[in-house]
């Protein structure tokens, strides 16, 4: 695995073209927008997305998919989910057929309700493929700080070269078997990251936050296990960790988005101002529409749709998640 693609000009697919170069010997990195891509190799900064970090001269840069893909041993997957099918149907015609992908997308397809997995595989032709998930902001992993992730997948022997081929000193790599479930974790926690926004918009404490999260939690592992995903993964890097990181961290886009309805922001607003996606937003509408379809309880994830596209009170929503049915806390 010495030669890559990283698809996707992002914040996360620059930030992870900079973690494997440290590993790879042969890495590129396509951007969509060709003038962008040119602008971010002369001045080797992602002047959008990573300011304040330099690309290293070894990556090279490129608005040519052809070129991108090109022997390419391993293709890597950084496009927002809402739009992954389209963007990978346009390059279908110059990817390498059977070249093993692995995506580092977080979201559920609205409609479809399909993993980015199971995406690439519909756009790209069968071929293996693995999920990198867990704790990892792009603006620390750009910058080398410590950050332990978790790979999870069709095919054990892939999972197990990626480990190989990409753990180091400062990026630690860990297996899973439970590839729906860690999937699906990584997706759903961007839900609770919304929350966890509206939460610190709200002011309403320490102790709700953590009430919120912690119950949150135990919702999208109903979910996880209800589309066939262990509930242990959601104890894990894929879940918690993940969790945490995006809860908590002044990075977090989802939290932000949560942090600017909390203070009394509209949606579209707020969307509109944001450089980078929030994946939360889309996901919550694929859920809640799947939850519906179902019959899986997720009363956090419903009353965020009320919120963010109902025209709910966020203030009314905690009190109807305060005043719900009581029940006992070992249900899952």
């Amino acid at each position: 695995m010495n030669r890559v693609a990283v698809l996707g000009g992002g914040g996360m697919g620059t930030a992870m073209a900079m973690v494997f170069a440290r590993s790879a010997s042969d890495v590129r990195l396509w951007v969509r927008e060709p003038d962008r891509a040119r602008a971010m190799a002369d001045s080797r900064c992602n002047a959008r997305h990573l300011p304040e970090v330099r690309i290293p001269d070894d990556i090279a840069i490129t608005g040519d998919a052809a070129e991108a893909l090109r022997d390419a041993e391993l293709i890597l997957a950084s496009i927002p989910t809402s739009y992954l099918r389209d963007g990978l149907s346009a390059l279908a015609a110059v990817v390498p057929p059977g070249v093993p992908a692995l995506s580092v997308v977080k979201g559920i397809e609205f409609g479809t309700f399909a993993r980015p997995s199971r995406i690439i595989v519909e756009t790209l032709g069968p071929r293996e493929t693995a999920v990198l998930t867990g704790p990892s902001h792009a603006e620390e992993l750009a910058r080398g700080l410590p950050a332990s992730l978790v790979v999870a997948g069709s095919s054990q022997p892939l999972c197990e070269a990626v480990q190989a081929a990409f753990s180091h000193k400062t990026f630690r790599i860990y297996r899973n078997a439970d590839a729906i479930g860690v999937e699906v974790a990584g997706a759903l926690k961007n839900i609770l990251g919304i929350a966890a926004g509206v939460c610190d918009g709200l002011e309403v404490g320490d102790n709700a936050k953590a009430a919120l999260l912690t119950r949150g939690l135990v919702e999208i592992a109903r979910m996880g296990v209800a589309l066939g995903g262990r509930v242990e993964t959601f104890y894990g890097l894929a879940g918690v960790g993940d969790v945490v990181t995006t809860c908590y961290s002044p990075f977090g886009r989802n939290r932000e988005v949560g942090l600017r309805i909390g203070r009394g922001e509209s949606l579209p607003t707020i969307l509109a101002e944001m450089a980078n996606v929030s994946e939360g937003v889309p996901t919550i509408r694929s859920v809640h529409a799947l939850a519906g379809r179902m019959g899986v309880d997720m009363p956090i994830t419903h009353e965020l749709h009320q919120v963010l596209f109902e025209g709910k009170s966020p203030r009314a929503a905690v009190v109807d998640l305060m005043t719900r049915t009581p029940k006992d806390e070992s249900e899952l």
